[in-house]
C-alpha cells in the first residue's frame, strides 16, 4: 500500500501544480487583453467639469526598462519559486528566474511592471518596479551561486543591456534599493565579476595609495552612489553587503549585520565609487 500511496500523493501534487500554472497563464492572458482594450482608445477626460479634447498622436512606443534588479529567491527550488509567482497571493513576481542548473524561465513580458522591488529607492527613484526588470536567482541566501547559474545570468544581462541600451551602473541588487529591509542577492554574490563583465559598478582594487580628502563626507558619497541614507546604519549595511562584506563564512545570512561603522577601506571605496 505504501508505494501506491506515494504514487497517488505525487500524482496529486503534479496535478495541482499543472492546474496552478494553467490558472496563472489564463489570468495573465486575461489581464493583458484588458490592458489592450483599455489602451486601444483614449477615454475623454472630464477635469472639474472641463471637457478635454482627444486627438491621438501616432508617436509613441512602450516604455523600456532602465534598471535591472538582481535578487535571490530565499527558497529551496525553482519549482517552489514558480509556484510562488503563479499564485495570486502573496502577490509577487519577477521577469526572470534562473535555476541552479542554468535554466532561464521568463515569467513576465519585459514591458510589464513586475512586483519584485517593493518599497525602497535608488538615486531618488521611489518606484523601482515601474522602471526595472527583476531577475531571481534560485538560492536560499546561505549558499554559493552555481557556475551554471552565473553563466546564464551573464548571458541574460548581456542580452538585456544590448536590447535596452542600459548603462553599466544600472544593474543593482535588491538590498541596494531597500536598505534595512532586504539582503539579497546575499554576500555570496560575485558583484566584482559582474562589473568586470560590464554589469554594475566596482572599484579599483589597489586602495593602499588612495588618499581621501578630509572634507569628504561618506554619507554624501553614499547618496551619490545611489543609496537612501535616511537610515544611515541601514545604508552602510547594504553598501558593505555589496562592496565589502565582512561576515564569516559560517555566519547565517539572517545575522549578516555588518559593522555599523565605516572602516578606512569602506570610506576609500565610497570615495572612489562616488567619483565614477
Amino acid at each position: 500500500m505504501k508505494p501506491i500511496f506515494t504514487f497517488l500523493l505525487l500524482f496529486m501534487i503534479m496535478s495541482c501544480s499543472k492546474s496552478l500554472y494553467k490558472t496563472s497563464e489564463k489570468n495573465y492572458t486575461k489581464k493583458v487583453k484588458a490592458y489592450e482594450s483599455e489602451l486601444k482608445n483614449i477615454e475623454p477626460a472630464n477635469i472639474y467639469s472641463q471637457d478635454v479634447k482627444v486627438l491621438p498622436s501616432q508617436n509613441f512606443n512602450l516604455r523600456n526598462p532602465t534598471y535591472v534588479v538582481i535578487h535571490h529567491t530565499n527558497q529551496n527550488s525553482c519549482e517552489q519559486t514558480y509556484k510562488t509567482f503563479a499564485r495570486k497571493q502573496p502577490g509577487v513576481s519577477s521577469h526572470y528566474v534562473i535555476c541552479k542548473d542554468g535554466t532561464i524561465t521568463q515569467m513576465l513580458h519585459d514591458h510589464l511592471r513586475g512586483w519584485h522591488a517593493g518599497g525602497g529607492s535608488w538615486k531618488g527613484i521611489t518606484d523601482l518596479n515601474s522602471v526595472s526588470l527583476g531577475i531571481e536567482l534560485d538560492n536560499n541566501g546561505n549558499e554559493e551561486f552555481s557556475e551554471e547559474q552565473l553563466q546564464s545570468l551573464l548571458l541574460l544581462l548581456g542580452h538585456l543591456k544590448e536590447k535596452y541600451n542600459l548603462p553599466q551602473s544600472n544593474f543593482i541588487g535588491h538590498a541596494d534599493l531597500a536598505p534595512g529591509r532586504k539582503v539579497d542577492p546575499s554576500r555570496f554574490f560575485p558583484w566584482q565579476r559582474l562589473a568586470e563583465n560590464g554589469f554594475g559598478i566596482w572599484y579599483d582594487q589597489v586602495l593602499d595609495n588612495i588618499t581621501v580628502p578630509e572634507w569628504f563626507k561618506p554619507e554624501w558619497g553614499l547618496k551619490v552612489i545611489g543609496y537612501n541614507t535616511e537610515n544611515m546604519d541601514a545604508a552602510i549595511q547594504s553598501f558593505q553587503l555589496h562592496f565589502n562584506p565582512r561576515v564569516t563564512e559560517n555566519e547565517p545570512q539572517e545575522s549578516a549585520v555588518y559593522q555599523i561603522e565605516l572602516s578606512e577601506k569602506d570610506i576609500k571605496i565610497i570615495w572612489l565609487l562616488s567619483k565614477m
